[in-house]
């Protein structure tokens, strides 16, 4: 039998538990208390022993009602044990009763909200990362929780810290050479992975994730400025294909406009000097200083 076959057949299962409404069994409770009083009241009339032992279980009854009453606010359940046997969840609000040799151990199926710490990964190029992590969840199976795992809130932050590590350094962080998802392009895709990456890992503690989404992602200290300066070399590339795109076309509406109108006639040599002077004056980023011919145009 396999590893995993073996957890499975231990693996707790949260079922309703038998408990009742604890308003009826308040009620009982003083009609019991109120009978104890009054037998208080009958003695010198009853038999002193009568009186000793109708007070004697009267009190004994309502000390044990007393003992099965237990409260659950909303969003919180009692897991129901019988000597450590686990007999089912009570999840109804309000004032509750069980039999008293139960125990109740409650625990809060609300909402949990958990940002990790900053954690340094190397992404898929092995460059190293600083990423973290805002991560939803709540208890779906109370039985799970309590029974499978030694301490699920524990658990689930050792998760989120394994889950976010794993998705880190499944992908790069910047796009370099056509990458199709990185972590700073593809946020939504990134979050969701993790999501379901953490969500694979805390099923054996009965806990649902509800939402998880990236807080925090940049290049660690000691790479940070050298990928700066990259990030900005490739922005001045790219302004600059742009802007000799550009020029280019200015260049060639120029020439066939003065061809078509006739304004002047150039040879080849001429025609690559013109050319050459408009790429300068439109491609520099400077003012540039115009320098008048007052010769002729071979001069």
């Amino acid at each position: 039998m396999s590893d995993f076959s073996a957890y499975a057949l231990r693996n707790s299962k949260e079922r309703g538990a038998r408990t009742s409404s604890g308003y009826g069994m308040l009620a009982l409770a003083a009609v019991l208390l109120a009978g104890t009083i009054w037998i208080g009241f009958q003695i010198g009339t009853w038999p002193d022993w009568m009186a000793a032992v109708g007070i004697g279980i009267g009190s004994i009854a309502v000390l044990f009602v007393a003992a099965g009453f237990y409260l659950l606010q909303p969003n919180q359940a009692a897991a129901i044990l019988l000597f450590g046997d686990y007999q089912g969840s009570d999840r109804n609000t309000g004032l509750r009763w069980a039999w008293p040799w139960l125990t109740k151990q409650k625990i809060s199926v609300r909402i949990h909200n958990i940002t990790s710490e900053r954690l340094k990964v190397n992404d898929l190029r092995g460059n190293p990362i600083e990423i973290a992590s805002n991560v939803v969840w709540r208890v779906a199976d109370t039985a799970m929780a309590l029974f499978d795992v030694d301490d699920y809130k524990e658990f689930v932050n050792i998760q989120i810290e394994s889950a976010v590590r794993a998705i880190g350094s499944r992908y790069p962080y910047d796009e370099f050479e056509d990458d199709k998802i990185t972590l700073r392009g593809n946020a939504d895709i990134v979050s969701d992975e993790i999501k379901a990456e953490l969500q694979d890992r805390v099923a054996l503690a009965g806990v649902s994730i509800e939402e998880c989404r990236l807080t925090h992602l940049a290049y660690a200290s000691e790479i940070a400025q050298a990928m700066l300066r990259r990030q900005q070399a490739e922005a001045v590339v790219a302004a600059r294909a742009k802007l000799v795109e550009g020029a280019v076309g200015m260049v060639e509406m120029a020439l066939e406009q003065l061809s078509e109108k006739q304004v002047v006639e150039l040879d080849d040599e001429r025609r690559a000097a013109m050319v050459s002077n408009l790429m300068v004056v439109l491609c520099s980023e400077r003012d540039t200083q115009p320098v008048v011919n007052s010769g002729s145009l071979y001069q």
